[in-house]
């Protein structure tokens, strides 16, 4: 059963890739702006993905300007936020993806589901990825019909890494530009 795991996540993951590469390097550039500025990228994430933020934040390699969203977050301008749920309808979410809307505040969001006009959660977001998981990868061995394993954490920590990837390259980048300030005594 393994090996079938294995082939099913290579499936995904190629999937996501190859389909959200664009989606992935403009969640990194936008995310940058505030990694890059005076700004904060709060994390906002929702049920088992809070695996994500725990990992942003007190991983081997923190996400760089990375802080936990709540609801008491006095969010600025300045500020990014991107948004992890398994699903585009949490309620908690879409929420609040619109009051970030409302405010003005650039934010990203990963789900589930593909992007489309009934998807409310890709609609206000500025940038959106899918997850590409509809239901589980693998049958069930003996209920005939269903299918077991989602794989929502592992594919959302997927694109958490691709868009660090990213992400720490910019900031990078912008340091290398500074110029290094110069000595009153040389």
């Amino acid at each position: 059963m393994s090996k079938i795991l294995t082939t099913q996540m290579t499936g995904l993951l190629q999937r996501i890739q190859t389909s959200e590469e664009e989606a992935i390097e403009d969640t990194a550039r936008l995310l940058a702006q505030a990694g890059i500025g005076q700004g904060n990228v709060y994390f906002a994430c929702f049920g088992e993905l809070k695996g994500v933020e725990i990992n942003a934040l007190e991983g081997a390699a923190p996400f760089i300007k990375a802080v936990p969203w709540s609801p008491e977050a006095q969010l600025t301008e300045a500020d990014r936020v991107i948004i992890f749920t398994r699903s585009c309808q949490n309620e908690e979410a879409v929420a609040l993806a619109q009051k970030l809307y409302d405010l003005f505040i650039p934010f990203a969001a990963i789900a589930s589901e593909p992007a489309d006009s009934d998807n409310e959660l890709s609609e206000l977001a500025y940038t959106y990825i899918s997850m590409k998981i509809r239901g589980g990868i693998l049958p069930h061995p003996s209920k005939l019909g269903e299918r077991v394993v989602f794989p929502h954490l592992m594919a959302a920590l997927f694109i958490y890494e691709a868009i660090k990837m990213e992400y720490d390259e910019m900031v990078a980048d912008d340091e290398e530009d500074e110029e290094p300030p110069v000595s009153p005594f040389a």
